[in-house]
């Protein structure tokens, strides 16, 4: 599919220059402007000298330079002025989701509905997607206007009625959502209304010459609050500690330093602040000695860090721990709708955007998508492990038969990414649940015949642990069950079997609520068929 671009510029002398295949002369407005693309792969400043058919030309120290208007926005005081279009559908809030996915979402979109998209940035921070049909050759199906805010922005554009999607990098609010429901927009964490698009990873990094490999929860807090300050006091060498961080306005600031310091305010002034994590990969990447965050396809270069909880379980940011949910800083990305809004552009977009179709352009923008891997053998032996390490804690009798039956088991499986969670003392899925209960049953669809699949259960570990035990089983059982029904008839060639393992091999600590809910799962173990993901 080819993807065409324009740009619409107010002056009627610049708009005759440019249809005439023209550069226009900028002598007025010919001031340093910077040129950034949303991952980062581009930043070029310079000076402003024209814009052609929807590419910038900038003069540089290296010399006039051509980038498409649609890989990049433009900031500063020579930008050109850009007149406002209106949109059948406009998309508000979350720039981690507007600039960084929306764009190949979009043309992800115009390939699965046989279309073409032409794609015109209205101004900074906005751009406007056309769709045509026929490969491009047929008439205008619709028109959606991408407007990156905030997260707050994304709600408050819903609750004005100027957007008819917002995109979120946190769940909607209690407040929010009884707002916008007192407003007529209905149930907004009903399926229908919320979606879940992806997950991100925000990965701790450091310069690839580190020696440190992983840090605690309480290094960190330490690092990031100025207690420590040099490199050997966490195993490294003797060097300053260089914090690289965001600036404070940023949701991803707002979310790593409540994950450190659970809502306090902490005093400490990094040593670089960024306007974006590009920023501050890039930052980390020239500076032996620093330290800073990133969302996970920012991380460019950089040496990740593995993480190691208060309770010593240890986990690594990578794919598979943020498809099911165990890594300590991993996020949902969302978009909501109304429902009193919700014509058929806008539905055939977020229908899109949640199904199997749009995880191919969901990878690609650098995020995870919810498709379904298997686990490494080095998880489960690293599992293993630490399960063997949970067996010296209980003495001999039905506790330590219970650990030796997971660990035959696990030598006999690999682990799907898709985990279902449940609330507290109930066999209720979760929001992501729910789709993943159709995203598993296309997958095992496509299985051998001689595939064996074990829904596993876990608890939390309030309670006795027999009814504890019981409680996994009656998830894993009911699990099984409403799968099986679901499914009707398409998984007849799969076999299943549903086990409880209750408190055993926790994936997160039990001493937060949040490490409860991560604990309270049915994990789906795979044995013999070579599916792919």
């Amino acid at each position: 599919m080819q993807t065409r671009f324009k740009t619409h510029l107010k002056t009627s002398v610049a708009s005759a220059a440019v249809a005439a295949g023209m550069l226009f002369s900028t002598a007025a407005v010919a001031n340093d402007v910077s040129l950034k693309s949303a991952d980062g792969t581009v930043n070029i400043n310079g000076e402003f000298i024209a814009l052609e058919e929807g590419v910038y030309i900038i003069r540089t120290a290296l010399g006039d330079m051509r980038v498409s208007a649609a890989r990049v926005r433009c900031e500063g005081p020579g930008c050109p002025s850009l007149e406002t279009t209106t949109a059948d559908v406009t998309i508000a809030g979350s720039a981690t989701i507007g600039l960084g996915m929306m764009p190949l979402l979009m043309t992800g979109f115009a390939t699965s509905v046989d279309a073409d998209v032409e794609v015109n940035n209205v101004s900074e921070g906005q751009s406007i997607a056309t769709l045509f049909a026929d490969g491009g050759f047929g008439d205008e199906m619709g028109s959606y206007l991408v407007s990156t805010t905030s997260d707050d922005g994304a709600f408050a554009s819903l609750l004005d009625g100027s957007a008819q999607i917002g995109m979120s990098s946190r769940r909607i609010t209690r407040d929010e959502a009884r707002a916008l429901r007192a407003d007529g927009a209905g149930n907004m964490v009903s399926p229908q209304q919320e979606s879940i698009l992806a997950i991100d990873n925000v990965v701790v990094v450091t310069h690839p010459s580190n020696p440190v490999k992983q840090l605690t929860k309480e290094q960190l807090r330490a690092i990031f609050s100025g207690e420590i300050r040099n490199w050997s006091q966490v195993g490294g060498n003797d060097f300053p500690i260089n914090v690289v961080a965001r600036d404070a306005g940023s949701s991803s600031h707002a979310y790593f330093m409540n994950y450190l310091f659970e809502g306090e305010n902490s005093p400490f002034l990094a040593q670089a602040i960024a306007n974006d994590d590009q920023g501050v990969s890039n930052t980390v990447f020239f500076d032996r000695y620093s330290i800073g965050y990133v969302g996970y396809a920012f991380q460019r270069g950089t040496k990740a860090m593995t993480l190691v909880n208060e309770c010593g379980i240890t986990v690594s940011p990578d794919a598979f721990s943020a498809k099911t949910e165990e890594y300590d800083l991993s996020r949902r990305l969302y978009l909501y709708s109304r429902s009193d809004n919700f014509d058929k552009p806008t539905k055939d977009l977020v229908e899109f955007a949640k199904s199997e179709l749009a995880d191919g352009v969901i990878a690609k923008s650098g995020f995870i998508d919810l498709g379904i891997i298997r686990s490494t053998p080095e998880s489960i032996e690293n599992r293993k492990v630490a399960l063997q390490g949970q067996l010296a804690g209980y003495d001999v009798g039905f506790e330590e038969k219970l650990v030796e039956a997971m660990l035959k088991d696990l030598g006999n499986n690999d682990r799907l990414s898709t985990t279902f969670r449940f609330n507290t003392g109930s066999s209720k899925l979760d929001e992501r649940g729910r789709l993943d209960v159709s995203r598993l049953i296309s997958y095992l669809e496509r299985a051998e015949k001689d595939t064996k699949i074990t829904f596993v259960g876990f608890t939390d570990d309030v309670g006795a642990f027999e009814g504890n035990r019981q409680l996994s089983q009656n998830r894993a059982d009911t699990l099984m069950f409403e799968i099986r029904s679901a499914a009707q008839g398409r998984l007849d060639h799969i076999q299943m079997e549903a086990k409880g393992y209750g408190e055993l091999s926790p994936s997160a600590c039990n001493v937060t609520d949040q490490g409860r809910s991560i604990n309270r799962r049915v994990e789906v173990w795979i044995s013999n068929g070579n599916q792919e993901s």
